[in-house]
């Protein structure tokens, strides 16, 4: 084969790699259909045209423009756009992201829901903020600060601690110096001597004790049968009564209503007496005439008894002079 033939050979492979190449990127490029939506956040972090876009850690699509949002200048809009049959839906949130800590910043979309409905093109995507780098570091600014306050407020304390703790020391070795511990040898000889002294008294309370509860079993298994005879006359007790309760209800019912029947009575004897109040006092008014005019009458029948034979009364002698 001569060079020539070579040459041409090298020139026609490299021809067809490169068609195969511009083959594929044309599909990688054209070929797939995207579809455009978009998101706002406070905090675009880096991202930027050409940032990655991920849907539940996948790559799915970039990010087309970033820029600050004419109608709110507190938000960044950003437009992405995605392969198309996404399930993006109305509970995926888009929030600054990235795959790895050494990896460029994206827009990371989750999943949402299954029942939730699908966004159409152009729609737009709930975000979430995520914290800055400087929120950060002022929170850990923030927090070192404290910090400080309470290692000084820990070592102040802790002087006081240990101010406490030498004095308890003092007071440990006050307490078990010589003369202490001669004093405490002395109590626990005492102590032991008391021991052995009343050893036996405690022997015989403590077989005193057993016979009192020997004793106390058989009281109690003597009693058992008076506990069973006591609960059955409990039993008959409270059929006695049960048997009498509705008799007693039924007269205590009678007696209500006599009583009921008396109050009525006397309501209407009060009644009467009101309205003959006048009467009576009229009648007793008369009475009491008449018992006066009896009394009167009685008083002349006893001084001249001849006033009930004799209609005229004879005249007064008189006295001769």
């Amino acid at each position: 084969m001569n060079p020539e033939t070579k040459v041409g050979i090298f020139v026609i492979t490299c021809l067809v790699l490169l068609g195969l190449t511009v083959y594929y990127i044309g599909n990688e490029n054209w070929g797939t259909h995207l579809t455009p939506y978009r998101t706002y956040l406070r905090y675009a972090g880096g991202v930027g045209p050409g940032s990655d876009v991920l849907f539940g850690g996948i790559e799915v699509g970039r990010v087309k423009t970033v820029q600050a949002w004419n109608q709110d200048p507190t938000r960044i809009e950003i437009l992405l756009e995605v392969k198309e049959g996404t399930p993006l839906n109305q509970k995926s949130v888009a929030k600054l992201g990235s795959v790895s800590l050494m990896s460029s910043p994206a827009i990371s979309i989750t999943t949402g829901s299954q029942d939730a409905p699908r966004l159409k093109a152009g729609q737009i995507i709930s975000s979430q903020e995520t914290m800055s780098i400087d929120d950060m570091a002022r929170k850990f600014s923030g927090i070192a600060d404290g910090a400080e306050d309470l290692i000084t407020q820990v070592r102040s304390e802790l002087k006081g601690i240990s101010g406490r703790a030498q004095v308890l020391l003092a007071n440990l070795n006050e307490v078990t110096g010589s003369a202490n511990r001669k004093q405490i040898a002395e109590i626990l000889r005492q102590v032991n001597t008391l021991v052995a002294t009343q050893s036996p008294k405690i022997d015989r309370i403590t077989d005193q004790v057993a016979l009192i509860t020997t004793d106390a079993d058989s009281v109690i298994k003597k009693a058992g049968p008076v506990v069973d005879q006591a609960d059955a006359t409990l039993a008959n007790l409270n059929s006695t009564i049960d048997q009498l309760r509705d008799p007693i209800r039924q007269d205590l019912a009678e007696l209500q209503s006599t009583m009921q029947q008396a109050k009525s009575l006397i309501t209407s004897l009060q009644v009467v007496v009101q309205s003959n109040d006048d009467n009576i006092h009229e009648t007793i008014e008369n009475l009491r005439v008449a018992t006066e005019n009896l009394d009167r009458l009685t008083d002349q029948v006893k001084q001249r008894p001849w006033s009930l034979v004799r209609i005229r009364q004879p005249k007064d002698r008189k006295v001769p002079q």
